[in-house]
């Protein structure tokens, strides 16, 4: 695909940018722009029907991780996508809440509750995989994970609060999202999570995640997400510029800037014509 638009590192990447919209409209469902390469423009892809199609946005602060899933997650509702959208800031993804096919959980009951429901919906779909085949002609479903790290010990204190004396030490809605990691991506269920760490079942879990996204990263982080890129690329602070990590490539990316209102008018654009 030739590429038009123009991305170099001293600027940031927005949709109004010339060529930038009409590359995005171009791409097949099944690919979710992440941005396009710093060295010769070329995008950069989640493809969503790849084994293992999760994404990690790993970042220091100020690195645009919440800015990035919002972009993808945009894109995927476009597309026909569901979103289960947790968020615990609860002022993340604002812009999607209230959208079509959007459920939106701040508290951590409730996120515990819509893990618990997510769980469900996998049985259930691996169940017609079971019985049809395959379950091409349901939505995607989108799991986007704000702030996974601190939400996931938030779940875990939960459960110690509620639990009873005969239950399991481990919450099932942790274990609910390891199912998820494992078995989703056969049954069109997809992660978007954000991490600062990747501590606990998110590092442990890297090989889930087909694509990550590095912005800011030590050296650390580097070698513990990604011990098989050598040498580690050197931080960058520039805003909306990352490395995407897919398989031993990193590709050094400007990211495209989605705001709210155009993630959010996007989607209701979509609805407009479908109607």
């Amino acid at each position: 695909m030739t590429n038009e638009t123009t991305t170099p590192t001293t600027v940031t990447l927005r949709l109004s940018d010339p060529g930038v919209g009409e590359q995005l409209e171009a791409l097949p469902a099944t690919l979710a722009l992440i941005g396009f390469t710093t060295d010769d423009g070329q995008p950069v892809c989640v493809d969503l029907d790849a084994e293992g199609p999760h994404v990690l946005v790993c970042t220091g602060t100020g690195g645009g991780a919440t800015t990035i899933l919002r972009t993808l997650t945009a894109q995927l509702l476009h597309h026909g996508s569901h979103a289960l959208v947790l968020d615990r800031k609860r002022i993340s993804h604002r812009w999607a809440s209230g959208l079509p096919g959007v459920t939106y959980c701040r508290e951590t009951s409730d996120i515990h509750d819509a893990l618990m429901g997510l769980r469900a919906e996998l049985q259930h779909r691996l169940a017609l995989i079971d019985q049809h085949g395959d379950v091409d002609d349901l939505p995607r479903l989108t799991l986007v994970f704000e702030a996974a790290d601190s939400t996931l010990r938030q779940l875990a204190r939960h459960w110690d609060t509620i639990r009873e004396k005969d239950d399991p030490k481990t919450s099932p809605a942790v274990d609910a999202l390891q199912d998820v990691f494992f078995a989703g991506p056969q049954a069109r269920i997809h992660v978007l999570a954000t991490s600062q760490l990747a501590t606990g079942i998110l590092g442990a879990g890297r090989e889930n995640f087909s694509t990550k996204v590095l912005g800011r990263a030590t050296t650390r982080t580097w070698q513990h997400l990604a011990p098989q890129i050598h040498p580690t690329p050197e931080p960058n602070t520039h805003p909306g510029h990352v490395h995407v990590v897919q398989g031993c490539n990193a590709h050094p990316t400007q990211v495209l800037l989605l705001t709210d209102t155009e993630a959010a008018e996007g989607i209701a654009a979509t609805e407009t014509e479908e109607d």
